[in-house]
């Protein structure tokens, strides 16, 4: 891969980055403008659409780099190791969004739970109805077992390369260092392959993110919308 391929890669990270940080600035002002009024709700839910529509061209961008060089989103080096650690699919797990919501819910009830017993209603994550958890807990199990299955078909990929044709082409080259055009072709496919799990990835990470929002669309209050927004954070690829 050329080292300008690389390069526009990086770029198209780190300009990611830097939108969400915009973009998150946006969220926390217009909370701390709008507090919990009701009324302003649309604002607040339009500044958070316009995050998921931010991250959605996103994906589609880096799915167009991928095409060049899809392994360098699985390993990149303009990533700390730590984060590179942390990767599923070149991203972050999608059920982790709402392991966030969860923790949030958590966090938010106990610290106003004099509040809640007084019979207060702040319209924060807290308050959650019955009908949202459920909601919030039907699409976590629909979205690990997703996950499941794409880790299931990355490590079939994986285990592939130790297979036929590869292994066996490599082993039978006619010179050291020379690759047969029957190795171009199975590591082309490989390469195919890799990219259309990364996409399925992506995919399966903007939907989970679209589906937690509309389920802040099914609450009377809109409050929480930074607290379901804060993942987009998280989203480093």
């Amino acid at each position: 891969m050329a080292s300008g391929d690389r390069g526009r890669q990086h770029c198209c990270f780190q300009e990611w980055m830097k939108l969400q940080e915009r973009d998150l600035s946006e969220l926390l002002q217009g909370l701390t403008l709008n507090g919990n009024n009701s009324n302003n709700d649309g604002v607040l839910s339009q500044l958070a659409e316009k995050n998921i529509q931010h991250f959605q061209e996103y994906i589609e961008q880096r799915r167009g780099l991928a095409r060049d060089d899809v392994s360098a989103f699985f390993a990149p080096t303009w990533c700390t190791t730590l984060e590179n650690s942390l990767l599923w699919i070149a991203g972050c797990r999608p059920s982790l969004f709402i392991r966030l919501v969860y923790a949030l819910c958590g966090s938010k009830f106990e610290s106003q739970l004099t509040e809640f017993l007084q019979g207060i209603r702040t319209g924060e994550l807290g308050e959650l109805t019955g009908r949202q958890l459920c909601m919030v807990n039907c699409l976590q199990s629909k979205t690990i077992r997703e996950e499941d299955e794409l880790s299931s078909r990355l490590a079939g990929l994986q285990e592939e390369t130790a297979d036929q044709p590869i292994a066996v082409i490599a082993k039978e080259m006619s010179r050291i260092g020379e690759l047969s055009g029957e190795t171009d072709k199975a590591l082309d496919e490989h390469e195919r392959a890799m990219h259309r799990i990364l996409e399925e990835a992506d995919q399966l990470r903007l939907r989970t993110l679209k589906e937690l929002l509309q389920v802040s669309h099914d609450h009377e209050f809109y409050g929480w919308i930074w607290d379901l927004s804060t993942p987009s954070i998280l989203i480093r690829r």
